[in-house]
């Protein structure tokens, strides 16, 4: 069967919404930059450089055989998660925001457990492709990868960074709902993961005050509460079309770093519910065409691949939106394509790579 081109709908959306999350850095960024840095282009010059490499890397990427990484996603997971022990040793790894999650590289950082959640995607289609007809076992067939998934968690715990983890463990959660386990297993693991955030809840006052917070910001406005009030006063005035581009309140040392986590604050602030429809409307193309070529492939690797690279993609970009409008506690989850990160925007791209060359499988 002669290939097809790659979806050229995927790749203009992907475009589209990385050139608009560098130029929403850029807006959100500069007044806070050229205090700290004295340049105000600091973030959008380094996010550039990180997009530049990353569309290089995603049209190399979209040309390469994803097949390969079915044959070599084992070395891939343990090189991922030799990463992610080094980054806890002091000396090697760099504490930002509280957590041990970067290795320093001059003026960037690269974090680990943005590669792991590819790594763990791949290893995972493969998994599931090899026991297929083992899955209705659950303990032959579910524990094993759930326990990798669950190792790896708690490694990205040490740092400790719950937003990411969550994020790895729903991903897996959803592949295997796709590759057809027992709905009354998923039942049971909400019980018992439901228990677990309350633990580790317990275990570190700052979720705890992050919980109170969210239940009521204005218990603590100028502590806990700061961030999801001055993200409210973002959104609430925007109106249809905002203050226009650049004319941002809240980015004046009011909402802090607002280019990382609620960069969708500054678009809703700056570009109103326009804004805020273009960019849902960016993402649920991404979504869709993904859906739509991991459901048209016909090798269950790619399949699988595609699937737990849409589903995780989605579910970081909804969970970003739910707590920038205030339904869910803040969990430090970046949006994909639009907030500052190097690293995110990196493997993102890349990710969309591999979904790229899988789109030339479709059947039609």
């Amino acid at each position: 069967m002669k290939k097809k081109k790659v979806d050229l709908l995927l790749f203009i959306a992907v475009m589209i919404i990385s050139i608009f999350g560098l130029i929403m850095i850029t807006s959100a960024s500069y007044i806070w930059a050229e205090y700290k840095f004295n340049d105000p282009f600091k973030f959008t010059k380094n996010q550039g450089l990180f997009f530049i490499i990353g569309t290089i890397l995603m049209l190399v990427i979209s040309k390469i055989d994803y097949k390969i990484y079915f044959q070599k996603s084992n070395t891939i997971l343990i090189g991922c998660i030799i990463l992610l022990i080094l980054v806890l040793i002091p000396g090697i790894g760099t504490v930002r925001n509280g957590s041990r999650s970067w290795f320093g590289i001059g003026s960037f950082g690269v974090q680990p457990s943005e590669f792991t959640k590819l790594a763990l995607i791949i290893f995972t289609a493969k998994y599931l492709q090899n026991n297929e007809k083992s899955l209705k076992n659950i303990k032959n067939g579910v524990l094993p990868i759930l326990g990798i998934t669950i190792g790896i968690f708690g490694l990205i715990m040490l740092q400790p960074d719950f937003g990411t983890g969550t994020v790895i463990v729903m991903s897996i959660i959803g592949l295997l709902f796709v590759g057809g386990v027992k709905f009354s297993f998923f039942m049971k693991i909400a019980v018992v993961g439901l228990m677990g955030i309350v633990g580790l809840i317990l275990m570190a006052p700052y979720r705890l005050a992050r919980i109170l917070s969210f239940l009521d910001p204005w218990k603590d406005p100028l502590g806990t509460g700061f961030q999801i009030i001055q993200s409210l006063y973002a959104i609430g005035p925007g109106g249809l079309f905002g203050f226009g581009f650049g004319n941002s309140r809240q980015k004046h040392f009011y909402l802090p770093e607002p280019q990382t986590d609620f960069i969708f604050s500054i678009i809703s602030e700056e570009f109103g519910f326009l804004g805020v429809l273009i960019v849902t409307s960016l993402f649920l193309i991404i979504i869709i065409r993904g859906f739509q070529i991991a459901r048209n492939c016909q090798d269950l690797f790619g399949k699988y691949l595609v699937f737990g690279i849409i589903f995780q993609l989605s579910f970081q970009a909804i969970l970003n939106l739910m707590v920038v409008v205030g339904l869910i506690p803040v969990t430090g989850v970046t949006l994909p394509f639009l907030s500052y990160g190097g690293s995110s925007l990196l493997i993102t791209l890349c990710s969309m790579g591999i979904v790229l060359n899988v789109s030339k499988e479709r059947k039609k």
